[in-house]
């Protein structure tokens, strides 16, 4: 199995709106590309006031390349965003990165 992890960064102020444009956007293609086995999205706050961000990082699981393939295309290390994304993120970041999951419990 591997894991493909994402990163990216809002307003705090944006944080539970950016979670349910996740919701209605990337989660669901990911559970609908064959060979998903699940996504995790974890989300901190830090900072205060004005300067307040929310980080978001997603772990999806996929049973092989191939299947990473069918979601995001050829170029597997490129991340895959929509179009709203640049509505919500401070920065676009270009690439994900990628883990052998060696124990899962």
């Amino acid at each position: 199995m591997i894991a493909r992890i994402w990163r990216g960064v809002t307003r705090a102020a944006h944080a539970d709106e950016y979670l349910a444009y996740l919701n209605a956007t990337g989660l669901p293609a990911y559970r609908a590309t064959p060979g998903n086995r699940g996504v995790r999205v974890l989300r901190r706050i830090t900072g205060a006031g004005d300067d307040a961000q929310a980080e978001f990082i997603l772990i999806s699981l996929w049973e092989s390349w191939d299947a990473i393939r069918r979601f995001a295309g050829d170029e597997v290390e490129k991340a895959v965003y929509y179009p709203e994304d640049t509505r919500y993120l401070l920065a676009l970041e270009p690439t994900v990165t990628h883990y052998e999951v060696v124990y899962d419990a």
